[in-house]
């Protein structure tokens, strides 16, 4: 496993824009982190400008000139929405597809239709799974929790039975797997191979969504056994006529084999560069840059939209005009994402320019930790402080970035799973995904705390453990 050692600090850095000392940027990252969570919580400020003027405010405090601040917060989001801006774009036009098309409908109606009432929590934690890896988290608790409200109340399950797997299956995929937007940003911030990348974080994801979802569920059902909330339960499907148009509808959608395909395009694309690197690994070859070219997350997401808008959009009965629709209503809603990314780029860029994380380095140089515990701790760190993952990964992955120099391809795929396992730790009341599960489940703050923030938390732990016991043997 590889370890903190005083040649990191020789890393490449650019010159730090504040002589400040190790005490004032400690207390300059509070100031900058409080003033961020203050702003989000208490004056319900939109997490945008909260995390630019947390990030004057850490600039300010450290000491650095005004105007070297507002460069370096300008040049992180720049970069990081030059870097992710379009593949969450591409993301976010694949998912539309998949929800407008009825796809995703096709997959979760085929997967219950064969599970028994025992395997039910299995199949939902499949059916998170497949359905969140184009999509984004919310994204995927508005398309499955109709489906997860009425299997709990037709099945007379308890809600927390169906419903923690498929909240796990969704966070998993949302901070562990490409192309969701916290972990290509880290990738690209430490310098990581993509493939490789995906193809370990599917083998962290699978027991890590296992013990969270389906296990975990069993007692979260003891300590909150509620039933689904009757005004959040879907009722147009009671009317003859409602039942009529859904039929219609089923006709129109995609199979189930195709649209499972589509999604997975991407997927298998992306995996296809990192098996061909693996085995050819020469640069010069023209099979290999043939894949690198195919592999790249660009190319395999433009791929899987132009399919999508025919394996999804003509079963369905899209026209032209339909598809140029749906793709333009998908780009609206993440605006707001893109700016929160690109402004948590900017947080992180500060942080890096004002020196933070070569006093990290500087501190813990003589620490006989791991460097993939280090970064999930920093990025817990982050992640109780802010409530958002995706900004804990990206401030995570700048701050560690130097400690990437010397790790092999592997275990640089493995600190990107690490700081994503960490972005993931206890979400609590700064988070709005919490606010979402408790107004959705019906539940109180308590019983939120109980289920979703333990399940959170589950993930979080298990994900670092199996990172940390691949270390060993990759």
């Amino acid at each position: 496993m590889t370890h903190l050692s005083v040649e990191m600090l020789a890393a490449d850095a650019t010159a730090p824009i504040t002589s400040a000392g190790h005490a004032q940027l400690g207390i300059a990252v509070l100031a900058g982190i409080a003033v961020i969570v203050l702003l989000i919580t208490k004056f319900k400020l939109h997490a945008f400008l909260s995390l630019i003027i947390g990030s004057l405010v850490l600039g300010a405090v450290a000491g650095a000139p005004l105007d070297k601040a507002i460069a370096s917060f300008s040049s992180g989001l720049g970069a990081t929405v030059a870097g992710t801006g379009v593949l969450i774009a591409l993301g976010a036009i694949l998912g539309k597809l998949l929800a407008d098309s009825g796809g995703a409908d096709e997959i979760v109606d085929t997967i219950l239709a064969k599970a028994s009432k025992r395997a039910m929590p299995w199949a939902m934690v499949l059916i998170a799974g497949i359905v969140g890896l184009p999509i984004f988290f919310e994204v995927g608790i508005v398309l499955l929790i109709p489906v997860v409200l009425l299997v709990a109340k037709r099945g007379n399950f308890s809600l927390m039975r169906i419903g923690i797997p498929a909240l796990a299956g969704l966070s998993v995929m949302h901070g562990l797997i490409p192309p969701h937007p916290g972990p290509l940003v880290a990738i690209d911030a430490v310098g990581a191979n993509l493939g490789v990348t995906l193809a370990l974080g599917v083998v962290v994801a699978i027991p890590t969504a296992i013990i969270a979802g389906p296990v975990f569920s069993r007692y979260a059902a003891r300590w909150v056994d509620i039933r689904p909330p009757e005004k959040m339960l879907p009722t147009a499907g009671d009317t003859p006529d409602a039942t009529t148009r859904a039929a219609a509808d089923r006709d129109l959608r995609p199979g189930f084999g195709v649209t499972v395909a589509t999604v997975l395009l991407p997927v298998v694309m992306m995996l296809a560069k990192a098996l061909v690197d693996i085995v050819i690994d020469d640069p010069k070859d023209v099979t290999q840059r043939v894949f690198d070219v195919i592999g790249s997350p660009l190319i395999a997401l433009l791929t899987a939209v132009v399919v999508a808008m025919f394996t999804l959009g003509r079963p369905a009965g899209f026209t032209k005009g339909r598809i140029a629709t749906t793709v333009e209503k998908s780009l609206g809603p993440i605006a707001g994402v893109l700016l929160i990314v690109g402004a948590g780029g900017g947080f992180k860029q500060t942080l890096v320019d004002a020196g933070v994380g070569q006093m990290i380095l500087e501190i813990s140089k003589d620490w006989n930790i791991s460097t993939l515990l280090l970064a999930w701790l920093i990025a817990v760190t982050i992640r109780l402080a802010t409530g958002s993952a995706t900004v804990a990964t990206i401030s995570a992955a700048g701050l560690v970035a130097p400690l990437a120099a010397d790790l092999s391809t592997t275990h640089g795929a493995l600190l990107v799973l690490a700081i994503g396992a960490g972005s993931l730790f206890f979400s609590h009341v700064n988070d709005a995904g919490f606010w979402m599960v408790k107004e959705y489940f019906g539940m109180n703050v308590g019983q939120t705390l109980k289920t979703w923030s333990v399940m959170e938390t589950l993930i979080s732990v298990v994900g670092i453990v199996c990172v940390l016991l691949l270390s060993l043997v990759v």
